[in-house]
């Protein structure tokens, strides 16, 4: 077997189990789930019309590069979304779709790795754990990069050695962040532009949550924007990676995209004809629809931001917490143990929150996630609005 299985951890979601396990929540309370980042709004018709329209699709091999009309659709939204000229992405050399973003994380560190040269990837802590996983078994160390209150939760690039960045091949940045809900700025994208030409490594842009954002007039900032602002229109070093899953309300259609540097997509386009992931055609007649809408996408902010200030709002007065630029997630400071804050609540109210413990590694002497939980706001409203009134309740009566 391949060694570096034995150093992957457990995912979160099985840490989460075991310290349920044995637990009996009260009956007369339905139980309500913030802890998987999966959407709960509807997808929508139109889109799961268009996958019914092409299922005769289902009788052709689609190929690792996906319809034109699909790599198209993806490039002009691009182009769209973050102010770059139409054109400035070719869709013949700068877009491969994907089958979500999860495997395309994993995936392009296979691809970009040389394991023979003691490679680092350098990644947020906390951190979405496909990129420790993605970076071990490469054969790459990981370096975590800790993201804490006081830097704002984003990360401090400066803080990072001249050894480490010497070494790295790759970085994984996640703006808006995951659990954080924090923005990268463009200043901090020149930044790490800067660094990548200096040091010559990938930059891997994980911008699945750029949709989801509170203020209309200010959308979250992309790295393939800051590059071209920058003059650099060939997004030299530069790969992003988008997903339908949070924007469409359709993880279960398993569509994303990775667009970027023309030389890495095609040694990655390389990769991926070996690897086996070609994105069925009725699926890809369903993303050309999702792409080419916004509509749906503004109406499903707008659920959001309703979900946040009503949750805030039953909050605010008994605990520290802040409204996040973007994404869906509360990332809640604890006034105890994340884990055992989350095993009480369970305990006593029937939900089921994260803790911020699963999603980080101990690094530079402390764990960035501890005493905190993720809440992921995704269901409807309602019972949003009822977790709040759990949770304000738990904390009035288990003051420390």
């Amino acid at each position: 077997m391949n060694p570096h299985l034995s150093q992957l951890h457990p995912y979160p979601f099985e840490k989460l189990v075991t310290l349920k396990q044995g637990i009996t929540p009260p009956a007369d309370k339905a139980h309500i789930a913030l802890s998987i980042g999966e959407p709960k709004h509807a997808t929508p018709h139109f889109i799961q019309e268009a996958l019914l329209r092409h299922l005769h699709g289902l009788t052709q091999y689609p190929t690792t590069k996906g319809l034109p009309e699909l790599r198209q659709a993806i490039a002009d939204w691009t182009c769209r979304r973050f102010g770059i000229p139409t054109g400035g992405v070719d869709a013949e050399t700068q877009v491969l779709p994907v089958n979500g973003t999860r495997e395309a994380l994993f995936s392009l560190v296979q691809a970009v790795v040389d394991p023979a040269d003691k490679p680092v990837v350098i990644m947020p802590n906390p951190f979405y754990q496909i990129y420790e996983g993605a970076a071990l078994l490469a054969g790459a160390e990981p370096y975590y990069l800790n993201t804490v209150e006081v830097d704002g939760y984003l990360p401090d690039f400066d803080s990072v050695p001249e050894a480490i960045w010497q070494r790295c091949q790759l970085i994984f940045i996640c703006s808006p962040g995951n659990p954080t809900g924090t923005v990268l700025t463009q200043s901090d994208h020149l930044k790490l532009l800067a660094l990548a030409d200096k040091y010559d490594f990938v930059i891997a842009s994980d911008e699945c949550y750029t949709e989801l954002y509170d203020d209309e007039a200010h959308p979250p900032q992309g790295l393939l924007q800051s590059a071209y602002q920058a003059g650099i229109t060939d997004f030299k070093r530069c790969v992003i990676f988008q997903s339908l899953s949070k924007r469409s309300n359709a993880p279960g259609l398993r569509s994303g995209f990775v667009a970027g540097d023309a030389e890495v997509l095609k040694q990655y386009f390389k990769y991926r004809t070996y690897h086996g992931c070609p994105m069925p055609v009725p699926t890809q007649h369903a993303s050309i629809a999702a792409w080419n809408d916004e509509e749906h996408v503004n109406l499903n902010r707008q659920l959001y931001r309703d979900k946040f200030s009503a949750f805030i709002e039953i909050l605010q007065d008994v605990c520290e917490i802040s409204r996040p630029p973007a994404s869906f997630y509360i990332w809640l400071k604890t006034p105890i143990d994340d884990a055992e804050f989350a095993k009480q609540l369970f305990a006593q109210q029937n939900i089921t929150v994260l803790p911020g413990s699963y999603l980080s590694r101990d690094s530079g002497g402390i764990n960035p996630g501890a005493n905190h939980v993720r809440i992921a706001l995704v269901a409807p409203i309602e019972e949003c609005v009822e977790a709040a009134q759990r949770i304000k309740a738990f904390l009035n009566e288990n003051k420390p």
